[in-house]
């Protein structure tokens, strides 16, 4: 069975493929329609993208064109981390439904705890007030889960204290070498899902030398063995290609990890920037 038919149970029954395809710097137009359209054909049903993507509307293009039934896709879409007013999460819901030409999203998240610009500000009322409207996009069935990205523990927590539904899905910045233990192991104590974006670590890990050696004993690719450590961690990768044979050999992943190379994979001391990815960044 493929790793593409594989799924992970979310806290609230829903299913979500076992591996994502993220969108994110993949341009609007036919780039992105392009990617998205060989993911889905490669067998890849759970679609990430994110409003400040800029890329929504060639996303929906290409699911509605894929010839899939919609229900047979999983979509995610994100609210961008810059609103902090209640008063504006249904506008930009809106707009995503409209980009992507759907009825609903699968998982609906809050892309940040700040606005890009404040990154490590806390926004704990802020947060407490936009997640109760996500609850309520929730309660009318435009969207199956909801949950968040890029919060902390700390963000996590004020959550669970201040709100009615516990996030289904926290997806942050994890691969092999940064793998924000205290954040995931938080999430997973509280039935969270963790999301890893960034799984190859934006290309650093290729030349990582732990990473190249297991990639040779094992006689797969670094990529397929970064993505194969985040399952086997218990996180759902979500990997970005535009290439249809990098699309397909992130999907080929086959294979265990003994628990030895698991360990040696979990102790390599992060060579990469411990900084967030701005997604409004080109």
């Amino acid at each position: 069975m493929s790793i593409l038919t594989e799924t992970f149970t979310l806290n609230n029954g829903v299913k979500i493929p076992k591996v994502g395809f993220g969108t994110w710097q993949i341009p609007d137009g036919d780039t992105a329609y392009n990617a998205v359209a060989a993911a889905l054909k490669a067998g890849y049903r759970h679609i990430d993208t994110a409003y400040v993507y800029g890329n929504e509307k060639s996303v929906g293009k290409a699911i509605n064109e894929s010839g899939i039934a919609r229900e047979d896709i999983f979509l995610t879409s994100k609210l961008p981390g810059e609103v902090k007013d209640a008063s504006q999460v249904a506008g930009y819901f809106d707009k995503t439904i409209k980009n992507l030409a759907t009825d609903y999203l699968d998982l609906y998240l809050i892309h940040a705890p700040w606005p890009w610009g404040q990154i490590g500000t806390r926004f704990d009322k802020e947060n407490v007030a936009v997640w109760k409207e996500l609850e309520k996009l929730y309660k009318a069935g435009k969207i199956k889960s909801i949950g968040i990205s890029n919060f902390d523990a700390h963000d996590v927590k004020n959550l669970l204290d201040n709100t009615d539904i516990v996030p289904a899905v926290n997806q942050i910045q994890y691969y092999a070498g940064f793998t924000q233990p205290k954040n995931t192991a938080f999430s997973q104590d509280n039935g969270i899902l963790v999301e890893a974006y960034s799984p190859l670590a934006t290309g650093n890990l290729l030349h990582n030398p732990t990473m190249t050696s297991l990639a040779d004993q094992y006689k797969v690719s670094v990529p397929q063995l970064a993505l194969r450590f985040v399952i086997q961690n218990g996180l759902l990768p979500l990997p970005k290609a535009t290439s249809q044979a990098h699309i397909e050999a992130n999907a080929e992943l086959d294979f265990t990890i003994s628990e030895a190379d698991m360990a040696t994979l979990n102790a390599i001391q992060d060579a990469a920037p411990t900084h967030f990815h701005n997604p409004t960044q080109k």
